[in-house]
């Protein structure tokens, strides 16, 4: 399979809406190819809900929206059992849970055991029920949005929780340029109405699996150790990364090199995911939040700090 070809199809058929951000689409289809999690963090209006949508419709799969409230229960999120008087049974009602592409918007407006009803289908694929296991359509992906902690009416997500997103990223404003492209787009319809799928959620499955057979030297493996023992050793980090984080790392450093059409991974692909992948992982310590320094910026200085490895990346290259 032409991985790199996959990746571009998708990125431009979303480029169709979602204008200028090309670094975030690059993210989440690295994320969509890794088979993880993504956690948008942004003001409301610059196009997350869209963005999910998007990708939805791009790989022709099940969308399902879920608006996160301060009284949501964990029931209304993954689904409840009803007794059928008729059939003297329990039947199983499905949550919207229960998709392929799932929108978990402003996740950090529910309570923490709301919020936890994600644990097991974000780590696991199921979902349990009253003691009954519900294994989740393939491909699963949960794309959360968030709006920044310091807003009223929010929970922070919990360092369990926050750990299985496979990757932290933010759209930000767009360009005056874009903007102004934006509103020439939209003027008779959103574009969005018109999208078609570019991909089928097999072909999604296949290139996972193909990603998976990216070559990864000894020598990246350490260094991508080597990196998240770092924060762990940080006087600037309360909590490091956890293995977690390392595979994560191991994982999108694979799709990453796919995308740019390469079988086998070299450091840039590292270096680059290193914030996007173990930034939302830590916990910045006092002394470092005094001096007005964030998880990101910690990040992005041990990733430059760490000696690059050297030798040959791709022995095992077809090349």
């Amino acid at each position: 399979m032409d991985l790199q070809d996959f990746g571009q199809r998708l990125i431009k058929n979303l480029e169709t809406v979602i204008i200028g951000k090309r670094p975030a689409l690059d993210l989440i289809t690295i994320g969509l190819l890794s088979q993880g999690h993504i956690l948008i963090e942004d003001v409301p209006g610059v196009g997350k809900t869209v963005l999910a949508r998007s990708l939805a419709k791009s790989v022709d799969a099940t969308f399902n929206r879920i608006q996160f409230t301060p009284d949501m229960l964990p029931s209304d999120v993954t689904g409840v059992s009803i007794y059928n008087q008729e059939t003297r049974k329990f039947e199983f009602r499905p949550g919207p849970l229960l998709g392929q592409i799932v929108l978990a918007d402003e996740i950090n407006r529910a309570t923490p055991k709301t919020q936890a009803a994600l644990l097991e289908a974000m780590e696991e694929g199921q979902i349990t029920v009253d003691g009954v296991t519900h294994l989740l359509p393939q491909p699963f992906m949960v794309l959360a949005t968030q709006n920044p902690i310091e807003y009223e009416g929010t929970f922070p997500l919990p360092e369990a929780q926050l750990d299985r997103f496979l990757l932290h990223l933010q759209l930000g404003y767009p360009a005056l340029s874009n903007e102004i492209e934006i509103l020439e787009r939209q003027q008779s319809q959103h574009p969005i109405k018109t999208l078609e799928a570019v991909v089928s959620s097999d072909e999604v499955l296949a290139a996972a699996e193909a990603v998976k057979q990216i070559y990864v030297s000894d020598a990246i493996k350490r260094y991508i150790v080597e990196l998240t023992q770092h924060t762990r050793r940080s006087a600037d980090l309360h909590l490091g990364a956890s293995p977690r984080g390392s595979l994560a790392l191991f994982r999108t450093g694979q799709a990453r090199a796919a995308l740019l059409g390469r079988d086998y991974v070299l450091p840039d692909d590292i270096k680059t995911l290193a914030v996007p992948v173990l930034g939302h992982r830590v916990i910045v310590g006092p002394a470092a939040r005094m001096r007005e320094l964030s998880a990101d910026q910690i990040i992005h200085e041990i990733a430059h700090s760490i000696p690059v490895p050297g030798g040959d990346f791709q022995t095992n290259s077809k090349d």
